[in-house]
């Protein structure tokens, strides 16, 4: 154990002072939350300016529509030619006629399309002028229907806790993003273990060290050393990334409305109508929701399993990109290699996007428990709180995540032990199988 310790320190220690491992670990949250600032701050941007000819034949819109900043509208009552439209200082046609209030459909013609935000300014303001128009044409008082006509929000109840909302779809989108955070860093740090060992191949300085200590003990000295390396990066990217995408946040958001205060609020369609009334911003409900879904998440235990499943599925592949790094020369050779390895881990970010939406599904239980793709997929179910619904299957994942990595661990060891010696062959399964096989 002494000199598996040596290695992980001095694999530690050598990959935390490069310069690229510390120009990463500053870049890369500065990276994270100027991305996150700069897609903000283009979403708070308002569109083009937009002139929109309504070419009302019928009068049931003109004067009616109300425009905004961005959407101005221009009424005429008789038809426009394309070449008359492509000349004039419009930039969208809108044709309403009288067989609107039956099809409930309208044309919309444009030179550059615009954004979906436009298009829906358009739709709902025609459709707030032609339901006001529907209900004079049935002879239907408006303040009646306004009484009678309801927006449903539907709470989600979990029959054993009748007391509390459920945010269980909320929370399996965060447990997604655990799930894809894991799939990333064990490819990123899996793939410094493959190229380690095949740099130390090529340059012969393995020859070297196994004079010293045994390919075993060279082999998980490697894999540990850079998860630790990966782990504290992986830290210090969180504090970073989390103080400085509050901070711009903060910044960014100042003048907008509290979520907290809106959470308390319900967000009820009472509401979001007063707030509309009042001309303030009316929050997404689908955001307030996930506020909600993030304070009743139990953070403490979802990061526990969280550090659980990266380091046991990163110990698990690193030990195969291990045994690929040693049996290669180059990485032109890994790449007939690397496809069984990879493809589990694709099919669980797909299983896990099925667990976002339909979590009792038999293929989500299944590669909930499989050790090639619970890392990513158990994280939704943590995440949802299903996992402790069926403890036995959170204990059973966990068990046989353990127990396969120390079973491939095994499995690379006699891959690594000859690989790691042989140059200028090409490798085939056939042969990897027969070292497999070999004694000592």
């Amino acid at each position: 154990m002494g000199k598996i310790g040596l290695i992980i320190w001095r694999e530690f220690i050598t990959r935390v002072r490069k310069p690229s491992f510390l120009i990463m670990t500053i870049l890369g949250p500065v990276l994270i939350a100027g991305a996150m600032a700069l897609i903000v701050y283009l979403g708070m941007q308002e569109s083009n300016d937009h002139l929109v000819l309504v070419v009302d034949k019928a009068h049931l819109v003109t004067d009616k529509l109300e425009g905004s900043e961005t959407v101005h509208f221009m009424y005429q009552y008789e038809e426009i030619s394309d070449s008359a439209f492509k000349q004039g200082p419009y930039t969208v046609l809108v044709d309403v006629n009288e067989a609107i209030l039956e099809t409930n459909t309208i044309q919309l013609f444009y030179k550059d399309l615009p954004s979906i935000s436009v298009q829906r300014k358009i739709q709902s303001e025609l459709e707030r002028v032609l339901e006001r128009e529907k209900l004079r044409v049935n002879e239907v008082d408006p303040e009646i229907y306004a009484r009678i006509k309801t927006a449903l929000r539907v709470q989600l109840f979990d029959i054993d806790n009748t007391g509390k909302e459920s945010y269980e779809q909320e929370k399996a989108g965060i447990g997604f993003f655990f799930g894809y955070l894991i799939f990333i860093f064990i490819f990123l740090y899996g793939v410094q273990v493959m190229r380690g060992v095949m740099e130390e191949k090529q340059s012969r300085i393995v020859e070297v060290l196994i004079s010293s200590v045994k390919p075993f003990q060279l082999m998980m000295g490697k894999i540990i050393g850079i998860a630790c390396v990966g782990l504290t990066q992986f830290l210090l990217w969180i504090v970073l990334s989390s103080v400085l995408i509050t901070g711009v946040s903060a910044f960014l958001v100042k003048d907008n409305f509290d979520p907290q205060e809106v959470a308390a609020q319900g967000m009820t369609a009472e509401v979001q109508e007063q707030l509309a009334a009042q001309g303030q911003n009316v929050p997404d409900l689908e955001e307030i929701k996930i506020v909600k879904a993030l304070v009743d998440l139990d953070l403490g235990f979802a990061l526990g399993m969280f550090v659980f499943f990266f380091l046991g599925g990163y110990l698990l592949y690193s030990s195969l990109f291990a045994a690929v790094g040693s049996a290669v020369d180059n990485e032109t050779d890994t790449q007939q290699f690397m496809f069984p390895i990879t493809m589990p881990m694709i099919i669980a970010i797909f299983v896990a996007q099925m667990a976002v939406t339909n979590p009792g599904s038999p293929a989500v239980m299944w590669c909930s428990l499989i050790p090639f793709t619970s890392p990513v997929v158990m994280m939704v179910k943590v995440a949802m709180g299903s996992a402790l619904d069926a403890p036995w299957q959170l204990f059973l994942s966990m068990f046989l995540l353990i127990a396969t990595f120390l079973f491939t661990t095994w499995l690379a060891g006699r891959i690594y032990r000859t690989g790691i010696l042989m140059y200028g062959k090409k490798v085939s399964w056939k042969e990897l199988g027969k070292w497999l096989l070999y004694k000592g």
